[in-house]
This record gives structure tokens, sequence and C-alpha cells, in this order.
């Protein structure tokens, strides 16, 4: 069982992470949000059931929907806001926008718009850690899409040959962009993939916190003990369309209005911490407040940034050793 200080920072991850891709919708339909944005509203279980068992020592790769990911490995509202509205106050001064956050200070090695390229970049962090002999480990976070891609199945043969300890979490949502999974993915289950290389595959309910938190917390301890790594299938599912500008035409309102309304992970864990008696439903409501208003204060901090500076555009772009 989730003890009561993990599970509450489970819930004020998952409610903070709803919040900023909800309020990144908002913004992006008041024309006050440059570009499209992938978002992981739906998805919250994962990230911050995984993120709750790294620190800053560990290491992530992220996705183009990378916003729960980063948020749950330490990155602040404000910040993160300020960068997908272009200002200079954001995490990359502006320059990323949406789809590439990193912050190493917080182990994120960055979020990628390339389907599949991030997990090469986790394999690789993998590799240091176990070079300069650190007691942490490197997660994969990738779609269904990005299963299919060469980077994973090159990047899991390398980690299961070294051993390395890296951990790919698959986060299923149905759809690679319009393409539902079984129309692209010659397995059932993702996580038999595992199998291919001589690891464990599971597959968990990706809307559960606790089920992601029990599979993790196993995978983790396998890589800390030398064993190599394990592939993660989280089933779940995304609330909104592909990006912002998605009509959506795949799957109908019935489909996704049923998993809003019986699949909900803030829900369903909000109901877990209640019906175990970890927390109260005070406790949680005051933390649903609480993130509320860190995303107010958030927005009002982005769109009072200041804009970039054109005299800085070649900062941070070549490397002067």
């Amino acid at each position: 069982m989730i003890d009561k200080k993990t599970g509450l920072w489970i819930y004020n991850k998952m409610n903070e992470i709803r919040d900023f891709e909800e309020t990144a919708w908002t913004l992006f339909t008041e024309n006050k949000l440059r570009g499209s944005v992938h978002l992981y509203t739906g998805e919250e279980a994962v990230a911050a059931a995984v993120c709750a068992q790294l620190t800053d020592e560990d290491l992530i790769s992220s996705t183009h929907r990378g916003h729960g990911h980063c948020i749950a490995k330490g990155a602040e509202l404000d910040r993160a806001l300020a960068e997908l509205m272009g200002k200079a106050t954001g995490y990359c001064k502006g320059r990323s926008g949406s789809m590439h956050i990193a912050d190493f200070t917080k182990g994120n090695l960055g979020a990628n718009a390339i389907v599949g390229g991030g997990i090469p970049i986790a394999t690789g962090g993998g590799l240091a850690l176990k070079m300069q002999g650190k007691p942490n480990v490197s997660v994969a976070f990738f779609g269904d899409g990005a299963s299919n891609q060469g980077t994973f199945h090159e990047s899991i043969n390398l980690a299961a040959v070294w051993k390395l300890p890296v951990i790919y979490v698959c986060e299923n949502n149905q759809f690679g962009m319009t393409v539902p999974v079984w129309q692209s993915t010659s397995v059932k289950n993702i996580s038999d993939r595992g199998a291919a290389y001589g690891i464990p595959g599971v597959t968990v309910d990706g809307n559960d916190a606790v089920a992601v938190y029990e599979a993790f917390a196993r995978a983790k301890k396998r890589a800390l003990n030398g064993e190599g790594p394990t592939l993660i299938e989280a089933k779940t599912y995304r609330w909104r369309g592909h990006w912002t500008g998605d009509p959506e035409p795949y799957r109908t309102r019935e489909e996704v209005e049923d998993w809003r309304e019986h699949r909900d992970p803030i829900k369903l864990f909000r109901a877990y911490l209640v019906q175990h008696r970890i927390t109260t439903k005070k406790e949680l409501d005051e933390i649903e407040k609480a993130a509320a208003d860190k995303m107010a204060a958030a927005v009002d901090f982005a769109l009072n940034s200041p804009e970039p500076d054109p005299a800085h555009v070649l900062d941070d772009v070549f490397y002067e050793g």
C-alpha cells in the first residue's frame, strides 16, 4: 500500500498536471498561446506514480506529449507555462516551446518532438549512470506509436545486453496520432515485446496510479540490483486530440466521455486514498485548491513575463569552450 506522504505527493502532481493541461487548452482557444500543443489530460497517473519514486539524480526522457513528465519530475508550473508561451522566463528562455522542455538540474534530459527520439537518450543516460557507478535509474517515457520505431528495438536490445539501469515506460493511450494501436501494432500487448530481448514485460492499467507505482517499484529494484531493464506498458487514454487542432474523426464522443466518466485517474486515485483511510476528503480538497491557486499564479506570471530579446537569439546555440 502507498503511504500517506507518497499518496498525497502523487495526488498533488496529478492535479497540477491536469490543471496545467486544461489551462494550456484554454489559453490556446483564447489565442494567447503560440502554436498547437499535445496535451496529457487523462494520463496523469503514469507520470506521477513513476516520478514519485525518482530523485533529481535519476534521469528521464520525455515526448512531444511531455508536460506531465516535466511537471512530475520537478518543473515549476510558472516557468513551464512561460516556456509554452515563448517567454524569456521559461525553462529554455522561450526557445523550446511545448515539445522540448529540459531541466538537467532535475534529471530531465528533455522532451522530444521526434517519435521515439527520447528512447536512445534515456538509454544513453542509463549507460552513463552505470559507468559512473551511480545508484540511480534512467526512465524512457514514450507512446505506443514509438514502440514501432527502430529506436525502441535498438535501445532495448543494447540495454538488455549491457544490463543497463533503464526502465522503458510505454504510455499506450490507444492512438498513434490518428491510428488506433490495433491497426499499427503486431501484438496485443506492447509489453510482450520484452520477451524478444530477454527482459520482463509488464502491462498495467495506466489509469490506476497504484498499479503503475507497484510495477515501477519492481522494475526499479531490478535495475538497481544490476539485472537490467524492464518494459512497462501502461494502458491509458488521452482525453484531448493528438494536438489542440485535432478534429478527432477517428473516435466517437461517446468513447471519450466514457473514459472521462468511468476511468478518470484522478477520481480513481482519490477514491483509493479515501477508501483505504490514507487521507480525508477535506485534505484532498485542500490539495486540489492549492494546485488550482498555483496554476492561476502561473498564468499571471507567464502572461506578464517579457518577450525574449532578439539580441540574445544566438545565446546557448554555439559552444564557447
